[in-house]
């Protein structure tokens, strides 16, 4: 571990780094255009994860500004005593040490994953996919020159460009000592890097997302919310891929044709249960298994539920535990379902889409956990923090 930054040196490199994504906007995209000539995959979701535009250099410019803005996560104090002996004990947050991340396509992850680990005071190690390799090692450029213009060891923030043979023999006997492991990706990245770790993995688990359409729903929002949360990004773990709709929903015939319609205008396939499957655009679902997958892709399940209780079931039995979403104007009934839901985010009358660090005002994330221990949803930079017991005293012995 190296010795601590001070608050204002971590910021003045986020600040440079901020500056120089800005100046250096075209050499990442054009980075980024070699990584997009070789990508020879068919997968849409992971091609719109891997592509940096305009639009996604604002992004990392913005995370890396609310980060400087926001307050030091390290030695905040969370408990004091003070011993019938006189020995003042207090314990305060600190930062873990050093954070491994590994993931899949998306160079904004190397601006703020890093950006995230750095102002939370942890050294990071950085293994993206080989799809994104040109990309990433330019970011990573730039974080050593900000670094370095700093006077800081570029040690900080390390980029391991290796195999899947060398990543394997890294989590099973690393070569630098590790205290966390954050795998970014697909439920196969995550099964191999818990198979092989040696140390603590916070899994970013699979999205797999359900909206609850209530008998006491504002139709209008719930076409709009399952829409937004369907088609706005489909490679986003935030995503919709499930619809329940209660069957005593008002007018629930027009409803389901106004939804259908609507999704069929932005190519999306539908597949139904029994009961919504009597609709010519749906297809019936062949096995129970589909209600566990997540798409990443322009298709989406439609169910018909009984009550509120029974959404929550199949939800708690279905989904990622990752985003859910209830549309009504009831609310006790929203309240019931955000308490029993078993899911990190639960929305009321929201889009699932706003499960993300940064529009939650954490000034970007990690990932976003589906473990409970020890943080669930996004984790920001306030939970890149371990604790420790800082105890003075003036001679005592037991």
């Amino acid at each position: 571990m190296s010795i601590q930054l001070s608050l204002e040196q971590r910021n003045s490199v986020l600040h440079n780094m901020a500056t120089l994504v800005h100046q250096k906007s075209e050499l990442i995209i054009n980075a980024n255009q070699k990584d997009l000539d070789a990508y020879s995959g068919n997968d849409k979701a992971m091609y719109d994860r891997l592509e940096v535009d305009q639009n996604k250099i604002k992004g990392m410019i913005s995370s890396l500004q609310q980060l400087t803005e926001l307050d030091d996560p390290v030695g905040v104090e969370r408990f004091r005593f003070v011993h019938d002996n006189g020995m003042k004990v207090t314990n305060k947050t600190a930062s873990f040490g050093t954070i491994l991340i590994i993931y899949e396509s998306r160079p904004d992850v190397t601006i703020e994953a890093t950006g995230i680990a750095f102002k939370s005071g942890n050294k990071i190690l950085l293994k993206g996919g080989k799809e994104s390799i040109h990309s990433n090692l330019e970011i990573v450029k730039l974080w050593h020159q900000a670094l370095s213009e700093n006077n800081i060891t570029t040690n900080w923030v390390q980029y391991l460009n290796y195999n899947r043979t060398e990543t394997q023999a890294f989590l099973e006997k690393p070569t630098q000592k590790v205290d966390l492991i954050v795998p970014r990706g697909g439920e196969k990245l995550i099964d191999f890097v818990k198979t092989h770790a040696t140390c603590p993995v916070i899994v970013s688990g699979r999205g797999n997302n359900f909206v609850y359409v209530h008998k006491e729903a504002d139709r209008g929002l719930a076409l709009d919310n399952i829409i937004n949360g369907k088609t706005d990004k489909i490679s986003a773990c935030n995503a919709i891929d499930k619809v329940l709709i209660d069957k005593n929903l008002p007018n629930k015939e027009d409803f389901v044709r106004n939804l259908i319609t609507t999704l069929k205008n932005y190519n999306v396939e539908i597949l139904g249960d029994e009961s919504l499957s009597k609709y010519e655009e749906v297809k019936q679902i062949k096995a129970d298994s589909v209600w566990y997958e997540e798409f990443l892709d322009y298709k989406i399940v439609l169910g018909e539920t009984e009550s509120n209780v029974d959404a929550i079931t199949k939800i708690n039995q279905y989904s990622g535990g990752h985003s859910a979403a209830i549309i009504t104007r009831n609310k006790k009934e929203a309240e019931s379902f955000m308490s029993s839901v078993d899911c990190a985010a639960v929305y009321h009358n929201a889009s699932t889409r706003f499960t993300d660090g940064f529009q939650l005002g954490l000034g970007g994330e990690l990932a976003i956990s589906t473990d409970k221990l020890h943080q669930r949803g996004p984790i920001g930079l306030q939970h890149l923090v371990t604790n420790k017991w800082y105890i003075h005293g003036d001679g005592q012995i037991r």
